[in-house]
C-alpha cells in the first residue's frame, strides 16, 4: 500500500511545479495519472481495488468541485484531488482534504498579515462572517479582490502530513 502513496506524490511534486509556475494543474497531468491510480488498485486488488479507487476518486472531486462553485479553489485542484482520491482511496483522500485547508489557512493568515492591506481584509473576512452567521447572508468578494496563492503551496504539506499521520 505504500507504493500507492510514494505514486501519488510523485503526482504531486509535477502539480507542484506546474502550480507555482503557472497557476494552474493541466488536464495533461490529471487525467493521465488519475487513471493510472485507478490501474493500479484494479491491477493490485481486482474489483476491490478499483471500488476503493473509485471511492476515493469521487469523495475527493465531490468535495473539491464544491470549493470550486464558490470561487476557493480552481478546476485543475478538484481533478488534482480526484487523483489523490484514486491513488490513496476515501479515508486518505479526506485527510489531505482536511490538511490542506488548515495549512492553506495558515498560509492566507501570513499572507494577509504580510500585506499592507491586510488589516482591511481581515476586518472585511471578520464582518463577512459575521453577516453569514448573524443574518445568514455571506456577500462574496470580486475575484479582483480575493487572496489568491498556489493551492499546492498548501496541497503538499497536507499530504506530507496526512501520509505521515496515517503511517505511524
Amino acid at each position: 500500500m505504500e507504493w500507492f502513496y510514494a505514486g501519488c506524490c510523485v503526482y504531486l511534486l509535477a502539480a507542484f511545479v506546474s502550480d507555482i509556475r503557472s497557476m494552474k494543474i493541466p488536464n495533461r497531468l490529471t487525467v493521465p495519472v488519475t487513471l493510472a491510480g485507478a490501474a493500479a488498485h484494479l491491477a493490485s486488488g481486482g474489483w476491490e481495488g478499483i471500488v476503493f479507487s473509485a471511492a476515493g476518486f469521487a469523495a475527493s472531486f465531490s468535495i473539491l468541485f464544491l470549493m470550486y462553485i464558490i470561487g476557493a479553489v480552481g478546476a485543475g485542484d478538484v481533478k488534482l484531488f480526484g487523483g489523490i482520491g484514486a491513488w490513496t482511496g476515501f479515508s486518505f483522500g479526506l485527510h489531505v482534504i482536511i490538511s490542506s485547508i488548515l495549512y492553506a489557512g495558515v498560509i492566507g493568515i501570513i499572507i494577509l498579515l504580510l500585506r499592507r492591506d491586510g488589516a482591511k481584509r481581515l476586518r472585511t473576512m471578520v464582518f463577512n462572517l459575521f453577516s453569514f452567521f448573524k443574518l445568514g447572508s455571506l456577500k462574496l468578494v470580486s475575484q479582483e479582490k480575493s487572496l489568491k496563492f498556489p493551492f499546492m503551496l498548501a496541497v503538499l504539506p497536507g499530504f506530507i502530513s496526512s501520509w505521515m499521520y496515517m503511517t505511524t
